[in-house]
Formats: C-alpha cells, sequence, structure tokens
C-alpha cells in the first residue's frame, strides 16, 4: 500500500477545509477582543455625537430669515457635500430603441446620455390622445436587490426572460402585484423610469454583489466623487432630459418612489424645481432616532444614503424642507421595522413647521398608514389621487 506524502495530505487537507461547499456549510467563527469601540454598526459613543448634531442651517436654526435666501445657502451646502458633479453631457441624444404597444399607451426603451460619461437605457410610457402631458419620474427602490431598477417600476420588454421574471416576482413583493409606472400611464401620465448608478443595466461587469456597492463607493470618494450624489444628479439629469421631450408638459412633472425612491423623490424635489410635485413613500426618519444602539437602530442603505459631512449641517427633514412650498406626499407605515414611528412623527412635525412658515401647509401631507415597508395598491391610488390634484 502506498503512503500520501505529508505534504501533498496537508494541501488535500487545506483544499477541502477551504473549498466554498465547506465554507458554505460551516458558520466562521468570528474573532472577538475584551475590549472593542464600535457595536451593531455603530460607535459605543453614538449618543455623544448625536447631541453635538446641532444642524445649524435648518430653517429655524439658521440666522438667515429670509426664506428664498435660505434655500440658496442650503442649497449650496448640500452640493458642497455632494462632492464634485458628475461632468454634463453636451447633449441628451434621446433615441428610441425599442417600443410596444400597451392598453392605452406606449412603453418606449430609450437610450440617452445622463451625463459626459454614461449613455443609460429607461423606460418611457406615453399615453394615447394628444399631449403635452403631465409626467412623472419613478424611481426605483434599493432592497438589496441590484439586479433590476427600472424594471421595478415598469414592466420590462425586449429583454432577457430572467429579467422580466425577477421584476414580476419584486412587483408582487413589494408593489402589491401593480407595475406603479403602468398603472399611472393608464390614467394620463407620462412615465419614465431609468437605472441608479449600481442597478440594472448600471451595474458591475462581474455581476450583482451588494457587498461591492460600499467598496465602490469608497473608490469614488476617492476620486473625490460620491456615489449617492452621483445617484441624486442623474435623477436632476433625468428630469432636465424629461422636459425636452414633446410629449411632456415641462410646468407639470413630478417624482416618486418607495424605500430609496422615496429618498431619491425628496432629494429630487430639494434640489430641482423642476418638481413640481412629489410623493415619498416609506423613507423619512430623523437622525437621533435612526443611529441608536438603544432601539438596534441604524442606517441601512450604507453609501446608497451617504454624503458626506452633510448631517453637520442638516437633518433629513431639513434637507426634504427645501422642497417647500411645492405640493409634497409623505407616507410611511406603522408596521415598517425600518423607520420606527417616533422618528418618522418627528421628522413629520420638522417638515410640517416650515411648510406652515410660509403659508403654505396645506401643501404638505403627511400620513401614516397601517401598513409594512412596501407601496401596496391603496398607497399607489392614493399616490394617483395626489398627481391628480397637483399636476392635472
Amino acid at each position: 500500500m502506498k503512503t500520501i506524502p505529508t505534504v501533498l495530505l496537508a494541501a488535500t487537507l487545506l483544499f477541502t477545509a477551504t473549498s466554498p461547499a465547506t465554507a458554505q456549510n460551516k458558520k466562521v467563527k468570528l474573532q472577538k477582543r475584551e475590549n472593542f469601540e464600535f457595536t451593531f454598526d455603530l460607535p459605543v459613543y453614538v449618543e455623544q455625537l448625536k447631541q453635538e448634531l446641532t444642524y445649524p442651517l435648518a430653517w429655524g436654526h439658521s440666522p438667515i430669515k429670509d426664506f428664498t435666501e435660505w434655500k440658496t445657502a442650503a442649497r449650496a451646502k448640500v452640493r458642497e457635500c455632494m462632492m464634485t458633479p458628475p461632468r454634463r453631457a453636451n447633449t441628451f441624444d434621446v433615441q428610441t430603441v425599442g417600443e410596444e404597444r400597451r392598453n392605452g399607451y406606449t412603453a418606449r426603451r430609450i437610450q440617452f446620455w445622463v451625463n459626459a460619461y454614461a449613455r443609460i437605457t429607461g423606460y418611457l410610457l406615453v399615453p394615447d390622445g394628444k399631449g403635452p402631458f403631465p409626467a412623472v419620474n419613478l424611481l426605483h427602490d434599493h432592497g438589496g436587490h441590484l439586479f433590476i431598477g427600472k424594471e421595478k417600476m415598469i414592466r420590462p420588454f425586449d429583454v432577457d426572460t430572467a429579467v422580466v421574471n425577477d421584476a414580476d416576482r419584486w412587483v408582487n413583493r413589494l408593489y402589491g402585484g401593480q407595475y406603479l409606472g403602468d398603472y399611472l400611464a393608464r390614467y394620463g401620465y407620462v412615465v419614465f423610469s431609468a437605472d441608479a448608478p449600481m442597478w440594472g443595466e448600471r451595474g458591475r461587469e462581474e455581476g450583482v454583489d451588494r457587498s461591492k456597492y460600499d467598496i465602490i463607493a469608497g473608490n469614488m470618494m476617492m476620486l473625490g466623487r460620491d456615489l449617492s450624489a452621483f445617484m441624486t444628479y442623474d435623477d436632476m439629469a433625468t428630469t432636465n432630459m424629461m422636459a425636452t421631450l414633446p410629449e411632456i408638459d415641462p410646468n407639470r412633472i413630478g417624482c416618486a418612489g418607495c424605500s430609496m425612491g422615496a429618498y431619491r423623490t425628496w432629494m429630487l424635489a430639494a434640489m430641482d424645481d423642476r418638481i413640481k410635485a412629489g410623493a415619498a413613500i416609506c423613507w423619512m426618519t430623523d437622525t437621533d432616532t435612526q443611529m441608536s444602539t438603544k432601539d438596534h437602530k441604524r442606517e441601512y442603505g450604507g453609501f446608497a444614503n451617504c454624503i458626506p459631512a452633510l448631517r453637520q449641517y442638516l437633518d433629513y427633514p431639513h434637507i426634504a424642507s427645501l422642497a417647500c412650498p411645492r405640493p409634497m406626499l409623505f407616507i410611511n407605515g406603522t408596521q415598517d421595522h425600518l423607520f420606527p414611528v417616533s422618528g418618522v412623527r418627528h421628522a413629520f412635525d420638522t417638515m410640517r413647521q416650515v411648510w406652515r412658515s410660509q403659508h403654505a401647509g396645506n401643501m404638505l401631507q403627511t400620513e401614516i398608514w397601517d401598513i409594512p415597508h412596501s407601496c401596496g395598491i391603496k398607497v399607489q391610488e392614493r399616490m394617483l389621487r395626489f398627481f391628480d390634484e397637483n399636476l392635472k
């Protein structure tokens, strides 16, 4: 009987111990030290850090008393924290690359330059009849699911079956089985949706890996750019692109989204006056509630919502208040485990004070529903009524 050389045996055992199949079946035991400084993804001194956040540029805190001047100064600070913006393209050069007739509207796949670096694909739904029509820029969610983006908002076509099936599953899970974009198009709205950077057709060559988002965002910062800010700048660019289309009334453009799409909605409305109304579903809170070791809460979106140093000047509801006095709808859920109701109520109160200060209290709708983190049929019906009241 032959004996196996010691070196070969050791190599065989090492390969077996570290093979992917073995690693997946064996729970890795983390190395831990007796002393530590971070727990549950936050520093142990998070409460001390929060006490030092005074939000000196918020409306009512700022020494600027003229609302228009305040908005100019606050927007300038937000842009400063968003770091260097992407260079603008010389032209959008919108081209239709696919078309499909649907019940009461036409779906198009269009390509255009969203900035000087990226020519991307989006979906455009155009109602039957004579335009120009009111329009909604639909901003997709995060969900930790990066394989699809715009397809979460508008039923896809001319794509792989895997994409269609994935989109159907996602819409069934989060949107009550109804594509929000197609729903709005049936009621007379031009609807547009595109992928955010890192989602769908703007993802990694190597494939989807959620963990790589933060690494790529860090590398972008090393280049003096912020990936989350690029998302907002792209949302501003797509809104400007929409305003150039003959099918769209440039004075009646709104935006809407759920989860990260809601974050994108109020960020876009805050930074771009082309947006005349916005509906943000399931993304509003305050930092004090959202960053808490006591309640085991922290920012789940990571770099997708991260604009460096901005919290030194403005909290979430302060930024959203830059949309004042335009109409905005905010809906959050009592069953939403991502956003405790206490933080939602405080943020809503903060925004209501701003709108009331500008004699526009009736233009802000803040509602708390008995729903989980979702945008189901009833919520979509509420969004439609809101847009009908403010864009038609």
